[in-house]
């Protein structure tokens, strides 16, 4: 049996994955800015400036998912990621249903 992996399906395929990671390191961005705006240690001018790099940022990845045709590509991996954290997060939060799938795969 022989494996037939175009180039650039897996070119497209890893650029998708690199961008999502690139998306959800900026949303760990503008949690922890959102974070430092709220507690009042930046002055106007850096809220202002870190304002513009995170637009600027958003703008960036936005171009290079278009000029890639890759946009449906990174929401279908952040989609998939985020059952996975879906599905973690309900394990932490319920494992009494955890313990029910645990003894139903033994």
């Amino acid at each position: 049996m022989e494996l037939d992996i175009k180039e650039d399906n897996l070119k497209h395929g890893l650029l998708g994955l690199i961008m999502a990671l690139v998306e959800i390191i900026r949303d760990a961005l503008q949690h922890q800015a959102l974070n430092r705006i709220e507690s009042g240690v930046l002055s106007e001018e850096e809220i202002e400036i870190l304002g513009q790099a995170l637009m600027e940022l958003d703008i960036a990845i936005e171009e290079i998912k278009a000029e890639q045709g890759i946009t449906d590509s990174v929401q279908g991996v952040r989609d998939g990621l985020d059952e996975i954290v879906d599905d973690v997060i309900d394990r932490l939060l319920n494992p009494e249903r955890w313990r029910e799938d645990v003894d139903q795969e033994i």
